[in-house]
């Protein structure tokens, strides 16, 4: 069954403290792999000049904003797309003060896997732990532990084994990744980067750039249970096209799992079964379809369907609840207090919903939770019990990163106060199904 596409996506994204050198290895990254145009390059090597250093600053390709090269800080989250021959990449350079951890979360969200830097002379610090933790808590299947400047401690080996020693030490406490690389390197000399370097023969592991062409991805994806969030009816209007005349569909993206024509499917929340009559892309129909493809279903019967409905497979049936536990990231400088209404978005819906209680807060030097808290600041990390207007059809956020995550709305404003990861659902909340009464 054709799982893959033609040539690889990975979504990464970079985090760590201020200064470690994200940026720079990005920079570096595309610099080395041939994925700049000439014009940068021009530009690149033009203010290297009028600064008198000579030296290229790399860390400019994706510091875009001016206040970021005034201050030499990443404050937003840069996205930048380059290609090798064996894949495709989109990168995420996220900032490292703790005041941008939300815009950290906004950017991992999606991301196959993630690099944390950590400052070879430093060593392990709170952001380090912060940024493996948020890392974990989002699902991120894949973790590199890029331990840059290691020229400034003289390649030396026992540094590295022993950054590495203390890491390795509080990982079994996160949980959730599927495997993990740790990775001596010069960002700013490019040793490690794109090629091996000559300065680390005591490490027999890949450059950073082939461990990014070949970590296999394939398996990220949930390809067992079908998952489809109906985001369109799909009615043509057109009077003189007789054929379409007829013709309902209901578009969206495949969430989770594969669909075949003839496979039977539940419509949730109304609990209705029902067969996959035809499965169209935007120009033909298919025998097949799986995540993450945009389609559009034809159903074997005319059942009254909306957008925010969820089209789902008959093994494992998500959650139907309206009261919900998640872990969310608080992005607002008016912290969250129990009792507010808000508006929550999930995968194609939006209902009204109020956070009943705030259960605990993550505290970063232990990573263990406090319980209890009386609020959630900005950038902080809790778990919280909410309630909505009406029930929601949903996964835990560790099964399907797609339809258990949410945000939340401040009402008024329209302003996206924070990120959630929904727990998974208990077996008593499980839908139950009726077969369609023809």
């Amino acid at each position: 069954m054709p799982h893959s596409h033609p040539i690889e996506l990975l979504r990464f994204n970079t985090c760590g403290s201020v200064d470690d050198g994200k940026s720079t290895l990005i920079g570096r990254l595309l610099y080395d792999s041939k994925s700049l145009m000439e014009d940068q390059i021009e530009a690149m090597e033009k203010s290297a000049a009028i600064t008198g250093g000579g030296q290229i600053n790399l860390a400019n390709l994706t510091d875009g904003l001016r206040a970021e090269r005034e201050q030499g800080i990443t404050i937003d989250v840069a996205y930048r797309y380059f290609a090798t021959p064996k894949r495709k990449f989109i990168v995420a350079d996220t900032p490292g003060h703790v005041q941008y951890t939300r815009n950290m979360v906004t950017g991992a969200s999606t991301a196959n896997l993630s690099i944390v830097l950590v400052d070879a002379r430093q060593g392990v610090i709170e952001q380090t732990r912060r940024h493996t933790l948020i890392a974990s808590l989002l699902g991120i299947p894949h973790l590199v532990i890029a331990i840059n400047k290691m020229d400034l401690v003289d390649w030396k080996e026992e540094r590295f084994q022993e950054i590495r020693d203390e890491i390795e030490d509080f990982l079994p406490k996160l949980g959730n990744f599927r495997d993990v690389k740790f990775i001596p390197m010069s960002a700013l000399n490019g040793d490690n980067v794109v090629d091996r370097s000559t300065r680390t023969p005591w490490y027999e592991g890949p450059a950073l750039l082939h461990h990014l062409e070949t970590v296999h991805i394939a398996s990220d994806w949930n390809f067992s249970t079908f998952r489809f969030p109906v985001q369109w009816v799909n009615r043509p209007n057109n009077p003189t096209d007789h054929a379409l005349h007829d013709f309902r569909g209901l578009s969206g993206q495949i969430a989770s799992g594969v669909i075949r024509k003839g496979q039977q499917v539940v419509v949730l929340p109304i609990g209705i079964k029902t067969t996959v009559k035809d499965i169209w892309n935007y120009d033909h129909s298919m025998p097949e379809a799986f995540c993450p493809q945009s389609v559009t279903l034809c159903l074997e019967h005319d059942i009254d369907i909306s957008r925010g409905d969820m089209i789902v497979g008959l093994e494992n049936l998500p959650g139907r609840c309206a009261d919900l536990t998640a872990r969310i990231c608080w992005m607002h400088l008016r912290p969250l207090q129990a009792g507010k209404k808000y508006f929550l978005k999930h995968g194609t819906q939006t209902v009204q919903a109020v956070v009943t209680q705030i259960e605990n807060k993550i505290n970063f030097d232990t990573l263990e939770p406090e319980a209890a808290p009386p609020t959630l600041a900005m950038n902080d990390i809790g778990g919280i019990r909410i309630k909505t207007a009406k029930p929601l059809v949903f996964d835990g956020y560790q099964t399907n990163r797609l339809t258990g995550s949410f945000i939340l709305i401040e009402q008024g404003t329209n302003a996206t106060v924070a990120a959630g990861m929904l727990s998974a659902p208990t077996e008593a909340v499980r839908p139950e199904y009726t077969d369609f009464d023809i």
